[in-house]
């Protein structure tokens, strides 16, 4: 599992009133395609901060697929993964396990949540590893609720623009997390919200566990209705 250095997206972060009672983790997932039902999450990206911007811990891996004779990796001109990387790299119980230890009492933050939590509880289950995701932000879903007639793309390099903050590597799960690490705090103070005691009200329910088929019909129609803000890169951020 690498770390990098912390990127310059930091540098400016806005503060929950530095409250550092509050811990995010900032998920993104890069997967082999858009199907819940055929494809699988082949790297994940982790950003923690508190409610005071302090970057608690930050990794990303790859992750080795469970059949290795044959599987897909989706679009490499993307995201750049190709099969000879995810071969060395940890399997996926390991990077799960990891995973759940910094969701345990943390907010689950991710542009397009749905999309990853979708992904991860699927790999959960086939890895027997639990997934303690009790609350959750999207960043795709902030956005979107400040813009209500749609004037502007919800995109995450496009939020970046907005935010003057820096998405480094489009398509790389923790360039990916950086850059949501760095919008989130933007984005609750643009909503007003800059206590602790505000954020219940934010977080929507607990996502339900989605059913392959369900979730890729709701995936295509999503598509259908708003190109511009997904990609078919099986990422769940759009740049």
């Amino acid at each position: 599992m690498k770390h990098h250095a912390r990127p310059p997206a930091y540098d400016d972060i806005v503060d929950l009133d530095g409250d550092r009672s509050v811990r995010f983790a900032v998920v993104d997932v890069e997967t082999s395609g858009l199907s819940l039902r055929r494809d699988r999450v082949l790297q994940v990206g982790v950003v923690v901060t508190d409610g005071a911007g302090s970057v608690l811990d930050r990794w990303a891996s790859l992750v080795r697929p469970r059949h290795r004779l044959w599987y897909r990796v989706g679009p490499t001109r993307l995201h750049g993964i190709r099969r000879r990387m995810v071969r060395a790299a940890p399997p996926l119980d390991q990077v799960l396990a990891r995973l759940s230890d910094n969701l345990r009492g943390a907010v689950f933050v991710a542009h397009n949540a749905e999309f990853d939590l979708a992904f991860l509880r699927k790999a959960a289950a086939e890895a027997a590893v639990t997934l303690p995701v009790e609350s959750s932000l999207c960043t795709l879903h902030l956005s979107r609720q400040l813009d209500p007639d749609r004037t502007v793309s919800h995109r995450l390099g496009a939020i970046c623009e907005r935010y003057d903050v820096a998405l480094i590597r489009p398509h790389d799960a923790l360039a990916d997390a950086d850059a949501t690490a760095a919008i989130l705090p933007r984005l609750l103070e643009a909503h007003g919200i800059t206590r602790l005691d505000q954020l219940p009200a934010q977080l929507p329910a607990q996502l339900p566990p989605q059913q392959s088929r369900g979730y890729r019909a709701a995936s295509k129609s999503r598509a259908a209705s708003a190109p511009s803000e997904r990609h078919a890169s099986g990422s769940s951020t759009s740049t």
